[in-house]
């Protein structure tokens, strides 16, 4: 695969690497992480970007600062021929043209209009050139690595920050473990207990567990700063109650002020936003503002300008569901009730903000409560690059479904949310909860179980 640890173990001579537009728009850096080995970009890709270097999202910022780079590169020589990249241990850098006269042609077989198999007959071109080297394209996008299989060419996706089992990212964080008898009554006791109890080699910072002994049972988390562990109660979070074990650790982990980050992972009708959203309401005093926001992906990747209406029109059909997790929490309270006409205020005076990521950007995230929704729908530079921007007292919720993405160049490895998972594991300030029972009705658990 196309990573560092691959390139070392694999190490045969150089190779040439052909990147496609999709791998420059996840990761404007990916140039610099093949090692020693030489990168070719088609020309293709160059005009493409150009489509992508107007706009706000981060696949705009993304192909901008690309270009930068190959200008800076561009600056002092001809790129139409092998340069050096900057770095002793980096290899050489080519924009290359589409060639109609390699001896299997692309164009021949596919569809001669396509920009991807104008970059198939690029690296083609390559192969050809080079037969002391093996050439391997790069790309994000599935059906152009299967062209190019199907024209004997190398064909790898691009792995630098993919996470390698996503298995196992719910399991580390939530555990069901038998526990002494002694640990148990001390929980309910004093609310505290030795972890060293448990018998486990390895205990992750803000860990949950279900602890059985018998018919008695306990939840509880690892506190790594204190080295204890701590009961979990029953939790409530304006007029919204935990269902379940698991919605009581994510209610514990967004409520605890020493928790910044908060990722929450589950399918449909768990309660994920809900939960969020009641936890910012209830701890409103400690921020000076809540934001709800999610990326927008636009139906047939059309833009937002393609739709009718002024900007609010445009926005509401993808920010309705965020709607209406707060009509279910205002529904808790009768419209006379101070909880209601407290929601109602707080829309009104923008206390609370719902907008999508793109009108986000550039805003001060200083003592914000910051839920984003659908983050599984986020690359790994996105997720960092929000977190970058959190100011003091700010804390910052991801919630999503890893394995409901609906951009095509993302997986459920390669996701901004499986990343941010993997990274922080262990980190004393972050905690990850997973879902596990939908709770919105019967029906909406017979849809996620049978269909």
């Amino acid at each position: 695969m196309a990573t560092r640890k691959s390139i070392k173990s694999k190490k045969k001579g150089k190779k040439i690497f052909v990147l496609d537009t999709s791998v420059i728009l996840y990761d404007s850096n990916a140039i610099k992480n093949f090692e020693e080995h030489d990168i070719a970009i088609p020309i293709q890709v160059l005009e493409e970007l150009d489509n992508f270097k107007k706009g706000n999202e981060t696949v705009n910022f993304e192909a901008r600062e690309f270009i930068r780079f190959v200008d800076e590169i561009a600056k002092e020589k001809l790129i139409n021929d092998w340069v050096p990249l900057n770095g002793r241990t980096t290899g050489n850098f080519k924009v290359i043209l589409h060639n109609q006269n390699v001896a299997l042609n692309s164009e021949a077989v596919f569809d001669d209009s396509k920009y991807d198999n104008k970059i198939l007959d690029c690296a083609l071109t390559l192969k050809e050139e080079n037969p002391d080297k093996k050439v391997i394209l790069v790309s994000k996008d599935i059906c152009l690595r299967l062209k190019a299989k199907a024209l004997n060419l190398a064909a790898e996706d691009y792995e630098t920050g993919k996470v390698k089992d996503v298995k196992t990212i719910d399991k580390r964080h939530v555990q069901v473990d038998r526990a002494n008898e002694a640990l148990i009554d001390k929980l309910f006791a004093a609310g505290i207990g030795e972890p060293d109890q448990l018998k486990r080699k390895k205990l992750y910072a803000n860990q949950y567990f279900i602890l059985k002994f018998r018919r008695k049972s306990v939840l509880a988390y690892y506190n790594k700063e204190e080295e204890i562990l701590e009961r979990v109660r029953d939790q409530e979070a304006y007029g919204i109650k935990a269902l379940n074990a698991e919605q009581n650790f994510a209610l514990n982990a967004l409520m605890n002020p020493a928790i910044k980050l908060v990722t929450i992972q589950g399918m449909a009708g768990t309660g994920k936003t809900l939960l969020a959203l009641a936890a910012a309401l209830e701890q409103r005093s400690n921020y000076r503002q809540i934001f709800v926001s999610r990326p927008v992906i636009p139906l047939s990747n059309r833009d937002l300008g393609y739709l009718p209406g002024d900007i609010k029109s445009k926005l509401d059909p993808y920010m309705q569901s965020l709607w209406d997790n707060l009509n279910f929490i205002k529904g808790q309270f009768k419209p006379t009730d101070k909880n209601y006409k407290r929601i109602e205020t707080m829309l009104e005076t923008e206390k609370i903000a719902i907008s999508p990521l793109a009108y986000i950007r550039g805003r001060s995230l200083v003592k914000i409560f910051f839920i984003i929704d659908e983050a599984q729908n986020l690359t790994p530079h996105e997720i960092k690059t929000i977190i970058s921007r959190a100011g003091d007292d700010t804390k910052i919720i991801f919630t999503g479904d890893i394995h409901q993405i609906d951009t095509p160049y993302l997986d459920a490895q390669s996701n901004g949310l499986s990343y941010l998972i993997d990274k922080v594991k262990d980190h004393p300030i972050a905690a990850h909860i997973a879902l596990q029972k939908g709770e919105r009705s019967e029906l909406a658990n017979v849809a996620n179980e049978y269909l």
